[in-house]
């Protein structure tokens, strides 16, 4: 009894967490007597999508519904009901995706988010350690976020035990630290501190 009870919860708590991850959220609009339907995709891949709205107290097209292409980063009106006068509509949405695209889906005008491209996982893990004297280190660190790449900036004037740290690798002083011009960069927890562009940086990230 207690197995079967454990496994009902999981069942729900999974069908829950799956309804979270959807691709594609569904948002509504209400104009007088109107509800219009809108697929929104803030995901950087295009889906095609099938919605159904079925129920009562309203009327919509009588149309068979039909895969809709709903691209990436964008919002695609799917469907609009009509609702009847001084009565509540009581309805049920249906939506099923597809990520395998079909040539006969339905390509609506839609509308353009503004979503940021996913970030970037490098080959190995950045950290930048910028110095108090280091005059490309702004370059470096703009153009990593300009491609949006995951890493870390750490200003050692702002974390001095860290400074302290990296003096012991480097055999430096903490005075010998600041006057220090280029970057300490550790990729994959090893530490360069002759990169001085972006280039040089890219080209140790992919080496084997």
């Amino acid at each position: 009894m207690m197995f079967r009870t454990l496994m009902v919860l999981f069942c729900f708590y999974f069908s829950q967490a799956s309804a979270q991850v959807h691709p594609i959220k569904i948002e509504e609009k209400s104009m007088k007597n109107r509800i219009a339907f809108y697929a929104i995709n803030k995901s950087h891949t295009p889906y095609d999508v099938l919605f159904e709205v079925s129920g009562k107290n309203f009327r919509q097209s009588a149309t068979k519904p039909r895969l809709i292409r709903v691209p990436a980063a964008s919002k695609v009106h799917l469907k609009t009901i009509i609702l009847f006068r001084d009565k509540k509509p009581i309805y049920s949405k249906k939506l099923t995706v597809n990520d395998s695209l079909s040539r006969r889906a339905m390509k609506k005008e839609y509308e353009k988010l503004d979503i940021p491209p996913p970030k970037i996982k490098p080959k190995k893990q950045i950290t930048v350690y910028t110095t108090t004297n280091c005059a490309v280190c702004d370059s470096i660190v703009n153009k990593l976020n300009t491609e949006n790449y995951l890493f870390r900036n750490v200003v050692l004037s702002e974390k001095p035990e860290v400074k302290e740290q990296l003096g012991g690798f480097l055999a430096k002083s903490p005075e010998e630290m600041d006057s220090i011009s280029s970057p300490i960069i550790s990729l994959g927890g090893k530490l360069y501190s002759w990169i001085s562009s972006y280039e040089q940086l890219q080209e140790e990230l992919n080496k084997d």
